[in-house]
Protein backbone atom coordinates (compact mmCIF):
# COMPACT_ATOMS: atom_id res chain seq x y z
CA UNK A 1 0.00 0.00 0.00
CA UNK A 2 2.92 2.33 0.95
CA UNK A 3 4.43 1.54 -2.54
CA UNK A 4 1.51 2.20 -4.23
CA UNK A 5 1.02 6.08 -2.80
CA UNK A 6 4.86 6.54 -3.15
CA UNK A 7 4.35 5.68 -6.92
CA UNK A 8 0.89 8.13 -6.86
CA UNK A 9 2.64 10.84 -5.31
CA UNK A 10 6.02 10.55 -7.65
CA UNK A 11 3.08 10.61 -10.78
CA UNK A 12 2.06 13.98 -9.22
CA UNK A 13 4.62 15.93 -8.97
CA UNK A 14 6.20 14.59 -12.22
CA UNK A 15 2.79 15.93 -13.70
CA UNK A 16 3.06 18.91 -11.64
CA UNK A 17 6.52 19.42 -12.78
CA UNK A 18 5.32 19.35 -16.80
CA UNK A 19 3.21 22.83 -16.15
CA UNK A 20 4.15 26.09 -17.54
CA UNK A 21 4.20 28.56 -14.58
CA UNK A 22 1.76 31.07 -15.96
CA UNK A 23 1.67 34.66 -14.95
CA UNK A 24 -1.85 36.03 -14.00
CA UNK A 25 -1.86 39.23 -15.91
CA UNK A 26 0.20 41.12 -18.71
CA UNK A 27 1.00 44.09 -16.10
CA UNK A 28 2.84 41.38 -13.60
CA UNK A 29 4.20 39.41 -16.54
CA UNK A 30 6.04 42.43 -18.23
CA UNK A 31 7.38 43.54 -14.66
CA UNK A 32 8.81 40.16 -14.05
CA UNK A 33 10.46 39.61 -17.14
CA UNK A 34 12.34 43.27 -17.39
CA UNK A 35 13.48 42.64 -13.71
CA UNK A 36 14.16 39.15 -14.00
CA UNK A 37 16.07 39.99 -17.43
CA UNK A 38 13.79 37.21 -19.67
CA UNK A 39 12.04 37.34 -22.58
CA UNK A 40 8.28 37.94 -22.08
CA UNK A 41 6.12 34.95 -24.30
CA UNK A 42 2.59 36.28 -24.85
CA UNK A 43 0.66 33.33 -25.65
CA UNK A 44 -3.32 34.93 -27.38
CA UNK A 45 -5.29 32.45 -27.39
CA UNK A 46 -9.82 32.04 -27.67
CA UNK A 47 -12.09 29.60 -26.15
CA UNK A 48 -13.44 27.02 -28.56
CA UNK A 49 -10.18 27.54 -30.86
CA UNK A 50 -8.89 23.84 -32.10
CA UNK A 51 -5.64 25.03 -32.79
CA UNK A 52 -5.01 26.52 -29.36
CA UNK A 53 -5.95 23.67 -27.46
CA UNK A 54 -3.57 21.27 -29.83
CA UNK A 55 -0.70 23.62 -28.99
CA UNK A 56 -1.52 23.73 -25.42
CA UNK A 57 -2.51 19.89 -24.85
CA UNK A 58 0.78 18.71 -26.95
CA UNK A 59 3.37 21.54 -27.35
CA UNK A 60 3.11 23.36 -24.19
CA UNK A 61 2.42 19.96 -22.38
CA UNK A 62 6.07 18.94 -23.91
CA UNK A 63 8.56 18.22 -20.82
CA UNK A 64 11.30 20.03 -22.90
CA UNK A 65 9.37 22.68 -24.08
CA UNK A 66 8.04 23.40 -20.37
CA UNK A 67 11.45 23.07 -18.85
CA UNK A 68 12.91 25.89 -21.25
CA UNK A 69 10.18 28.23 -20.63
CA UNK A 70 10.24 27.72 -16.70
CA UNK A 71 13.48 28.54 -16.56
CA UNK A 72 14.67 30.78 -19.27
CA UNK A 73 11.19 32.82 -20.00
CA UNK A 74 8.17 34.20 -18.65
CA UNK A 75 5.04 33.26 -19.66
CA UNK A 76 1.69 34.75 -20.07
CA UNK A 77 -1.87 33.77 -21.61
CA UNK A 78 -3.91 36.36 -22.52
CA UNK A 79 -7.82 35.17 -24.02
CA UNK A 80 -9.22 37.14 -26.55
CA UNK A 81 -12.76 36.56 -25.55
CA UNK A 82 -11.96 37.20 -21.93
CA UNK A 83 -10.32 40.33 -22.55
CA UNK A 84 -7.04 39.77 -21.74
CA UNK A 85 -5.19 40.46 -24.67
CA UNK A 86 -3.24 43.54 -24.78
CA UNK A 87 -4.33 45.36 -27.73
CA UNK A 88 -1.27 45.80 -29.52
CA UNK A 89 -0.82 41.92 -29.56
CA UNK A 90 -4.22 40.90 -31.19
CA UNK A 91 -3.83 39.04 -34.41
CA UNK A 92 -6.47 37.86 -36.90
CA UNK A 93 -5.83 34.09 -35.81
CA UNK A 94 -5.14 32.40 -32.82
CA UNK A 95 -2.89 31.11 -31.43
CA UNK A 96 -0.29 33.59 -31.90
CA UNK A 97 2.82 33.21 -29.80
CA UNK A 98 4.62 36.57 -29.09
CA UNK A 99 7.78 37.04 -27.79
CA UNK A 100 8.64 40.73 -26.30
CA UNK A 101 11.71 42.90 -24.60
CA UNK A 102 10.63 44.76 -22.13
CA UNK A 103 7.56 46.20 -23.83
CA UNK A 104 8.31 45.92 -27.28
CA UNK A 105 7.63 42.46 -29.69
CA UNK A 106 10.82 41.17 -30.62
CA UNK A 107 9.37 39.38 -33.84
CA UNK A 108 6.41 38.60 -35.50
CA UNK A 109 4.62 36.16 -33.85
CA UNK A 110 4.02 32.53 -34.40
CA UNK A 111 1.04 31.54 -35.66
CA UNK A 112 -0.85 28.33 -35.42
CA UNK A 113 0.01 25.04 -33.81
CA UNK A 114 3.57 24.16 -33.67
CA UNK A 115 5.17 20.68 -33.11
CA UNK A 116 7.10 20.75 -29.85
CA UNK A 117 11.21 20.17 -31.53
CA UNK A 118 10.03 23.24 -33.69
CA UNK A 119 9.08 25.43 -30.97
CA UNK A 120 11.72 24.54 -29.06
CA UNK A 121 14.24 25.78 -32.00
CA UNK A 122 12.08 28.98 -31.71
CA UNK A 123 12.74 29.41 -28.11
CA UNK A 124 16.68 29.32 -28.92
CA UNK A 125 16.14 31.84 -31.27
CA UNK A 126 14.56 34.03 -29.22
CA UNK A 127 17.25 33.58 -26.58
CA UNK A 128 20.11 34.15 -28.57
CA UNK A 129 18.32 37.21 -30.05
CA UNK A 130 17.48 38.43 -26.34
CA UNK A 131 21.23 38.12 -25.32
CA UNK A 132 22.66 39.69 -28.72
CA UNK A 133 20.62 43.22 -27.85
CA UNK A 134 20.46 43.18 -24.59
CA UNK A 135 23.61 44.75 -23.00
CA UNK A 136 25.47 43.54 -20.60
CA UNK A 137 26.43 45.04 -17.53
Amino acid sequence: MIKILWLLALSMISLYAAEVKWEKNISSAVERSIKEKKPLMVLVTKNGCRWCDVLKQKTLKNQKVVAVLNRDFVSYEGVVDEGSVPPSLMTQGTPATWFIKERTPMFEPIMGAIESDEFLKALEIVKQEYKTNTPQK
